[in-house]
């Protein structure tokens, strides 16, 4: 049931359900006291290794853990191979002590979408969502379940406050990326296309993310399985789509949506990035990656604060909301708990001025 004094909507309030085909019994989120202080997140767990930074999670008690992405690594058309990788990590039990604990929600990436790096052309999707869906105990009546994708959100209101939590779908209606070619302008995979046409969330999630914006709150967490406000480095990311970027950034502007902060997975090695934009206040981007996988270079980031963390770790917001303008800490912790990045901002760093009064009564 949902407890007072808060309000968390879900695609149906208050139900439980147990999950097709998981041994680990998972559960939607159900109960959290008050608005939540602390949201954990992290992205990259292969379902054969060890994870034994979930214990750490589980000992740091946060309201909230969401899944950014390559959740498992699937990389199969074959559904029932999909859903075996699935069990795999549903039957760890450090898995099994986080879901008992958190309330856990998640969207996904490439690896557990399906493909490495793919979009709309992903010819098993619909299945893949399925799946993922049944995995994670959504609900079968639910919103999420009925249209396109998986994108989501949930809110949460106590005294006056309100902060929502949104889960972006960055694979399903994704326009194929430009290769970076023979270009020595270019690194790695992947170059970024002009071309204002293409799509990185589709007409009917962009829609759905203005009416998102349009609503009050003080504070947006928006998980993104790939980084939104890096600098440019080859792999997959919103810079491969810049009108994409800016369509975002003119959104948030347009709908004056204060309190926006990304999370973000994929390239295994955390790092907090803040942009700022010219039209907004700065954009910041806390990305967790990963549970256990890491990566053998580290690209420049210009917009990235303090150092690059490259060892298996996860993200933490805290949120003081018993100040008059809380603060929001975002960290990257690694397996021993220690913040290895850190970033204070207070509530009002985050948001647009007031617009000027008329004068009128």
């Amino acid at each position: 049931m949902i407890m007072n004094p808060f309000i968390l909507l879900l695609p149906l309030v208050g139900l439980t359900v147990s999950c097709a085909g998981n041994d680990a019994g998972i559960r939607q989120p159900a109960e959290v006291r008050g608005l939540p202080v602390q949201v954990a997140f992290g992205s990259c767990g292969h379902q054969d290794k060890p994870q034994p930074i979930l214990d750490t999670v589980v000992r740091q008690k946060p309201d909230l853990f969401v899944y950014l992405g390559d959740n498992i690594y699937g990389d199969t058309e074959s559904m029932s191979l999909l859903a075996a990788k699935y069990r795999k990590l549903g039957a760890k039990p450090g898995f099994q002590a986080l879901r008992r604990s958190v309330a856990v929600v998640a969207t996904w990436d490439d690896h557990d979408y399906g493909r490495n790096d793919a979009g709309k052309e992903y010819p098993k999707k619909e299945e893949s969502k399925k799946v993922f869906l049944d995995f994670w105990g959504e609900p079968v009546p639910s919103e999420r379940r009925r249209r396109k994708g998986i994108y989501t959100h949930y809110d949460f209101e106590e005294k006056g406050r309100r902060m929502q939590l949104i889960l972006l779908d960055s694979r399903t209606f994704r326009d194929p990326l430009m290769k970076a070619g023979e270009d020595s302008r270019f690194k790695n995979d992947y170059r970024p296309d002009p071309n204002p046409q293409k799509t990185l969330l589709g007409p009917d999630q962009w829609q759905w993310l203005e009416e998102r914006f349009r609503e009050p709150a003080d504070l947006r967490i928006i998980a993104s399985s790939i980084q939104f406000s890096h600098e440019y480095n080859g792999w997959e990311s919103w810079t491969n789509l810049p009108a994409q970027q800016k369509k975002m950034l003119d959104l948030i502007s347009a709908t004056r949506a204060n309190g926006v902060v990304f999370i973000s997975g994929d390239v295994h090695w955390g790092e907090i990035s803040r942009r700022p934009t010219g039209s907004t206040y700065p954009i910041h981007d806390v990305t967790s990656s990963g549970l256990t996988e890491t990566w053998p270079t580290l690209e420049p980031n210009r917009y990235r604060l303090g150092k690059a963390y490259r060892k298996a770790n996860f993200g933490l917001i805290r949120i003081d909301w018993n100040q008059s303008d809380p603060t929001v800490t975002m960290q990257i912790r690694g397996v021993d708990g220690v913040p290895q990045v850190e970033k204070e901002v207070r509530i009002s760093d985050l948001s647009f001025p007031p617009l000027p009064s008329d004068g009128s009564n």
